[in-house]
């Protein structure tokens, strides 16, 4: 009996290669080359339309579609609103942070009046009941597929037209079409496309459930990601009772989405409030602390920024980061020696953004500085006193966006005191809030240091 012959496939981009190499030659990506069968070409898809001829753009109707809402308010906040017919949605996460908990949540609004189907490729039908027994959802009209054969539930899909259908998860299903195994780069890639391409024919929404590396990727190919519509990861650490998801990539809604969820013995419950869970409570004033208005999508959340500036006991001091970019730790760190003349090259210095949270935005620059100099310097801020703003190599406190809605979220809160950069700041403040302008780095560790007790 004649060896079936094998091929490997980039995880990266897809690409093949007859003999393994350490380096994908389509890509230039190290250690991606993943063996798997060969497998027979043949034609399997079919058109997204009937009408797939030359078209003018202007002749296409171009309806808005209804979204359908989840009823979680979080959940549908990163999704733009809810979900969108024809659509598909792959949720990634660590093992055990709620995905199939919050899918199957969402699943049992929407079975009320709309026609859903979950289908379980990880968990018996026992399983998922008794899940659904102790969120205390509604499941007799939410019908379950304990299915990971691809061809079937495309039948199931055909024969019952479910609006909403969740697949958890899609590295379990398998095509007879290929010989490779469940999980493998050819069949996650033939299950996401066959899918994909069944949601946008027959318009119904499909939410995928895919697993992740160790390293935090998504796991199967990284074309997975280019098929879908929306792309949402599960943040936040596991042993927390809050949940975090961000959207990626939406081609309907916001990209960097924030949605926070309080995991419970009901599920998951979104929060309303998501700033008072990256925000510090201390009895007293305390030094290396500074509050800072983030930008995450659509939403405006106060994080606490600490720091911690200690003297180093090794020849090379320790710069570590938490939420925040490590190498731009560095950068700021020379900014504030060269333009402000505090050097910190004896000293280790810690930075951390409460609740977990990450930030990826270079507003966090000035609320960063600000709490390494307190540190420092042994000095509280001032008390209720926000700031946000990106430094620049030359010392200069360049604005952000959306700078008027993060003045209106730290007002709304209670703070009084706000320092900006100077484009930022508006022509008529929130009512209670004082604006301090400035331009550049030095003017606001100025501040700092004459507030003496903490105050200015």
């Amino acid at each position: 009996m004649a060896k079936p012959k094998s091929v490997f496939v980039c995880t990266e981009c897809g690409g093949q290669a007859l003999k393994w190499q350490g380096q994908c030659p389509h890509c230039q990506s190290w250690n991606t080359l993943v063996e798997t069968v060969a497998e027979k070409t043949e034609s399997r898809f079919v058109p997204i339309s009937e009408e797939a001829g030359l078209q003018m753009l202007a002749e296409v109707e171009a309806a808005e579609q209804p979204r359908l809402p989840t009823g979680i308010s979080e959940f549908d906040r990163v999704l733009g609103g809810g979900v969108v017919p024809g659509g598909v949605v792959l949720l990634g996460g660590d093992p055990g942070i709620g995905k199939s908990t919050l899918l199957l949540q969402a699943l049992s609004h929407l079975a009320g009046d709309r026609k859903v189907l979950y289908v379980s490729g990880e968990e018996s039908p026992q399983q998922v009941a008794l899940r659904a027994k102790r969120l205390g959802v509604q499941a007799r009209r939410l019908p379950l597929l304990a299915e990971i054969q691809l061809e079937r539930i495309q039948d199931t899909m055909l024969r019952e037209r479910p609006v909403v259908a969740v697949i958890d998860s899609i590295q379990t299903l398998y095509s007879s079409a290929l010989q490779s195994a469940p999980g493998s780069v050819a069949q996650v890639r033939e299950c996401a496309a066959q899918l994909t391409r069944l949601a946008k024919a027959g318009g119904a929404a499909i939410i995928l459930v895919g697993h992740v590396t160790k390293e935090g990727a998504l796991a199967g190919p990284r074309v997975l990601e280019h098929m879908v519509d929306t792309v949402l990861y599960f943040e936040g650490d596991t042993h927390s009772s809050f949940r975090m998801i961000r959207a990626f990539k939406n081609r309907f809604g916001a990209v960097n989405e924030l949605g926070v969820f309080a995991m419970t013995e009901r599920g998951l419950r979104p929060v309303s409030n998501p700033s008072a869970l990256f925000l510090s409570h201390h009895e007293r004033e305390v030094a290396g602390s500074c509050v800072m208005v983030t930008q995450e999508g659509t939403r405006p959340l106060l994080v606490e920024i600490q720091a911690l500036v200690d003297a180093a006991h090794a020849p090379n001091p320790r710069r570590l980061t938490v939420g925040l970019e490590q190498n731009r730790l560095a950068m700021l760190l020379a900014v504030l020696h060269r333009h402000v003349g505090i050097a910190c090259y004896d000293q280790d210095v810690f930075v951390n953004a409460v609740g977990g949270v990450k930030i990826g935005e270079p507003g966090a620059d000035l609320p960063a500085c600000l709490a390494i100099v307190s540190s420092l310097t042994g000095r509280p801020l001032p008390p209720k006193l926000v700031a946000f703003g990106e430094v620049g190599l030359a010392g200069e406190v360049r604005p952000v966006q959306r700078g008027q809605e993060r003045l209106k979220e730290a007002a709304k809160l209670g703070f009084n005191r706000a320092v900006v950069p100077k484009a930022n700041a508006p022509k008529q403040p929130p009512a209670g809030l004082e604006v301090i302008p400035v331009e550049r780095i030095e003017q606001a560790v100025a501040l700092l240091r004459e507030s003496g007790s903490g105050r200015p």
